[in-house]
């Protein structure tokens, strides 16, 4: 058990000392110079030492004094550290993730429920673009990007390559190759032209159909409004099989028929110039493990 002078005497004392003053140091704690002087006493009656040579203006400290002062201000120097610390809030870990627009909407915001179970304590920032951004600026931690790349400067891995079919609701009852001539063409724009972009032409032409630029097409800028406009059943479109599975899984889309053509394939992209942190080590084992795995439930509902 620890003998100890009181704490009001070890706190005049490391005032007066530090300020060389008792007046001083009342102010400093909010009490009376007779209050410094007597708690003083106290600390000199506890130890048989006289601890100050008192003036008419100013203390000074006797050598008892001096090999004392350090010891008690290092020590209320490391209570405020400590507690000062203890006070601030943890910062938490943050991981900021760029996609596509579609693939934010339909794939990874529907998913997010479970990383948030599985590491509460790492914050998600969930950015949207159909833009590639720049990983160097630290706008994202990580990007899932579509294309057939290459990605320059970037340690980059393969998710997975989508396959496009016709898709429709069942709103429009059962549908045949021969309903495509009738029906409108539900499209919309790629954000980058390729020869190998799963349009309507190039499935017409894997399926041996004769192609046409038509009236009545509904040609949206975004994939994600196309893929709303095809469940509200105002057409048929050619979409990601990936993008739209847990909507053909529940029953809301159906594919009526083939063939599917190839898209092009998501890709895990980081920057090489940075180690990952762990809680980013962490986002990207998760994204890697929920590949071709279906949303949550609530988020199919």
């Amino acid at each position: 058990m620890r003998r100890l002078p009181s704490l009001p005497a070890l706190r005049a004392f490391e005032a007066a000392a530090r300020h060389g003053s008792f007046k001083q140091a009342a102010n400093e704690l909010a009490v009376t110079p007779t209050a410094i002087s007597h708690q003083i006493r106290l600390l000199e009656e506890y130890t048989g030492l006289c601890l100050f040579e008192r003036q008419v203006r100013k203390v000074i400290l006797t050598d008892a004094g001096v090999e004392l002062y350090p010891v008690l201000r290092d020590g209320f120097n490391a209570f405020e550290a400590v507690l000062q610390q203890l006070g601030k809030p943890i910062a938490r870990r943050r991981v900021i993730i760029s996609t596509t627009n579609a693939f934010m909407a339909r794939w990874l915001a529907p998913r997010v429920t479970g990383f948030q179970k599985l590491h509460p304590e790492i914050d998600l920032e969930l950015h949207a673009s159909d833009q590639a951004v720049d990983l160097g600026a630290d706008v994202a931690d990580v990007a899932i990007r579509y294309g057939r790349g290459p990605y320059p400067g970037m340690v980059v891995e393969e998710l997975f390559t989508d396959c496009f079919a016709p898709v429709s609701s069942p709103q429009l009852g059962p549908i045949g190759l021969a309903d495509l001539n009738q029906l409108p063409l539900i499209d919309f724009k790629w954000t980058h032209d390729h020869p190998l972009n799963p349009t309507w032409k190039n499935w017409f032409a894997a399926a041996g159909l004769p192609w046409k630029a038509r009236q009545g097409q509904l040609l949206f800028s975004d994939e994600g409004h196309a893929i709303q406009a095809t469940l509200a059943g105002q057409g048929i479109a050619l979409l990601s099989l990936e993008l739209v599975a847990d909507d053909i899984a529940a029953g809301r889309l159906t594919q009526p028929f083939g063939p599917s053509i190839p898209g092009h394939t998501y890709h895990l992209v980081r920057s090489a110039g940075h180690v990952p942190a762990p809680h980013v080590d962490s986002a990207l084992a998760w994204l890697r493990s929920q590949i071709h795995r279906p949303a949550s439930p609530s988020a199919q509902s």
